[in-house]
């Protein structure tokens, strides 16, 4: 890819997704272009992953279940990710992120591709 071309991806992909100081491949500068250009197909929608394993601590097994939801944002270009962990003796807690850089980007959609 020349120079202009990939300047002209870098601009676009930069009006929505946070590529600041990320050095990107042909490749990557292309498939960044073609998630902005298709967004509207995945905004809204939610895939969801759950786990369960069990673990030792100091007062015996415990079985701990996670359950992950990924949903792409309606108010941006990004992934918002919730995490919610259980575990058997009562305790939860829920973490929530948002993948709004083009790394990490890059990176949901090669895990989830």
């Amino acid at each position: 890819m020349d120079r202009g071309r990939k300047k002209r991806l870098r601009d676009k992909i930069s009006q929505s997704i946070d590529i600041t100081s990320t050095r990107l491949s042909d490749d990557e500068a292309q498939e960044l272009s073609d998630f902005v250009d298709d967004y509207d197909s995945y905004a809204g929608t939610s895939t969801t992953r759950e786990r369960s394993w069990k673990d030792w601590s100091s007062d015996g097994y415990y079985r701990r279940t996670e359950t992950t939801t990924d949903t792409f944002m309606e108010d941006g270009v990004g992934i918002r990710r919730e995490t919610h962990v259980h575990d058997d003796d009562g305790t939860e807690w829920t973490d929530i992120d948002e993948i709004t850089d083009g790394r990490g980007i890059l990176k949901w959609l090669r895990e989830h591709g």
